[in-house]
């Protein structure tokens, strides 16, 4: 009887704290949505009801967990992108996030199941969405008339900044595209002055206005979507200050970075007795799902299978073709690999790694010294921040030759370096609640408290008041108020002394 009572009672309270979620995930990007699966299966782990717009089904769902799927609509965003590193490839880069956004818009606004949810109009307790290439989804949070929740896999993109009142300053505040860190050259600092005003009239100009007419089609009422941007309830940042640095956001940003890192399994067949054999244990080479190895130009390729020479330790590379000839006793290969399950060996020694931000809070959580090579989006200002952290060396792509690597290598499989590297991931584990603890909490808080709002100011004032213009254009007439008459009378005493100066000489000529 006491048993019945007691489940009744946990059914009762799981009842009323279950929310009626909604998840937008627009963007084909496998590697964002791996993320945040996490985190959306941990909501309906706890009981809520979790409806979840994107292209990945749920394969094994729960019956809490409802798809509305846009698989086949975009063909999914992985090993698309060659090894290669430019202004054109950065522009090219942009272009594609700007307009794969706006397809992202168009193709979730033509699926039947989206369009029949909005016209119903379920009641939903918030609405969780990314925040990444486009703002369409906020039209439909608007319709539904739930608070919003956004969420980020990498660090803010440059249009967002404002929405949040977030202040970005190209002397400390690292760049999503370019290099730098917190301790940029002047020429950095001017490179990311002209990106960042040129990608955000961009996006402001183009892609989100093509947004708001592309949801003008369906719905006539959508306020301005980056006024709908303003009233995000939270954003769940996916970074920590461990690796990024502190940062000056306002207390709706919370940083979850690390929830999806799941607990390293044991590695099975050639793969085991490949690492188990290794005496001096193993480096791992990765470039993540979207960059392929095997693009790699034949003397960069080069350059690293000379480099692994030079080690005694084995190597590990994913590699997506059979193009690569390799002595099986120094070089493992294969298209797939169980990062986790590598970086989580005892034997794994150092992580050579595109600086993805998935891969490198992998490598963090398992405290693996990393060498970052940047290809593309955040990698460049998350390499930045695992040399600043002291996790790892940054290797540019131009800059990778057997030296250099060779150079990089030594550095961080240096025991002292080793060292350092576990006590910051010590550090990365040690908080007061779990990532993935805190991003639940901050979904559900939303929901218990939707007429609240705790943006910062700073996101509502004007241009002119943000930047002090006015102030400053105060000062400048007090300082002219004041300044004037005086410049004023000395011109006129100058004057005064010019023309008695003239009458004196005019005198003398005349006495002569």
């Amino acid at each position: 009887m006491k048993v019945s009572t007691f489940a009744f009672l946990l059914a009762s309270i799981q009842s009323v704290c279950s929310f009626n979620i909604l998840a937008i995930f627009p963007y084909h990007g496998k590697s964002h949505f791996l993320v945040y699966r996490v985190h959306l299966l941990e909501l309906a782990k706890r009981g809520h009801k979790v409806t979840v717009i994107s292209h990945f089904p749920e394969k094994n769902a729960t019956n809490n967990y409802y798809d509305i799927s846009l698989a086949g609509s975009m063909k999914v965003f992985a090993d698309d992108v060659p090894m290669e590193r430019s202004y054109w490839t950065l522009l090219d880069t942009v272009s594609y996030l700007m307009n794969s956004g706006n397809k992202n818009c168009e193709v979730m606004l033509e699926n039947e199941q989206v369009r029949k949810l909005v016209n119903e109009k379920p009641k939903f307790d918030v609405v969780l969405l990314e925040q990444f290439n486009t703002d369409c989804a906020l039209g439909i949070a608007y319709k539904l008339g739930a608070p919003v929740v956004a969420t980020q896999s990498s660090v803010l993109m440059p249009w967002h900044y404002p929405r949040l009142g977030t202040p970005y300053n190209p002397s400390y505040v690292p760049f999503h595209f370019l290099e730098g860190g917190t301790k940029p050259s002047l020429f950095q600092r001017v490179e990311r002055a002209v990106f960042n005003i040129l990608f955000k009239a961009w996006y402001f100009y183009i892609t989100q206005r093509n947004d708001q007419n592309a949801l003008a089609k369906y719905y006539d009422d959508i306020p301005p979507l980056e006024d709908l941007a303003r009233d995000i309830k939270f954003l769940l940042l996916y970074q920590n200050f461990v690796l990024t640095g502190s940062r000056l956001f306002p207390a709706n940003v919370i940083e979850v970075g690390g929830y999806h890192v799941s607990k390293a399994e044991p590695l099975t067949r050639e793969l085991k007795k490949f690492v188990d054999d290794a005496e001096h244990g193993v480096v791992y080479i990765s470039f993540g799902s979207v960059v392929k190895s095997s693009t790699m130009p034949a003397e960069k390729r080069e350059a690293v299978l000379e480099a692994m020479k030079e080690f005694p330790q084995r190597f590990i590379w994913k590699w997506e073709d059979d193009s690569l000839q390799v002595d099986n006793n120094k070089l493992f290969i294969d298209s797939w690999l169980p990062q986790v399950d590598i970086l989580g060996h005892p034997k794994t020694k150092a992580f050579f790694t595109h600086a993805g931000m998935g891969g490198t809070t992998e490598g963090l959580h398992y405290g693996v010294p990393m060498i970052a090579m940047p290809i593309m989006g955040d990698q460049p200002s998350n390499a930045a921040a695992m040399a600043e952290s002291g996790l790892g060396v940054e290797l540019q792509y131009q800059d990778l030759t057997k030296e250099t690597l060779v150079a990089a290598l030594k550095k961080v499989l240096n025991p002292g370096f080793q060292e350092r590297v576990k006590e910051i991931s010590k550090a990365w584990h040690d908080r007061p609640t779990s990532a993935l603890d805190t991003a639940v909490f901050w979904t559900e808080f939303a929901a218990r408290h939707p007429t609240l709002n705790f943006r910062t100011a700073a996101a509502d004032s004007p241009l002119y008041q943000y930047l002090c213009l006015d102030v400053i254009s105060v000062f400048l007439v007090l300082v002219m108020c004041i300044f004037s008459p005086i410049i004023l009378c000395c011109r006129n005493s100058k004057k005064v002394g010019t023309r008695q100066e003239k009458r004196s000489q005019q005198k003398k000529s005349k006495r002569q």
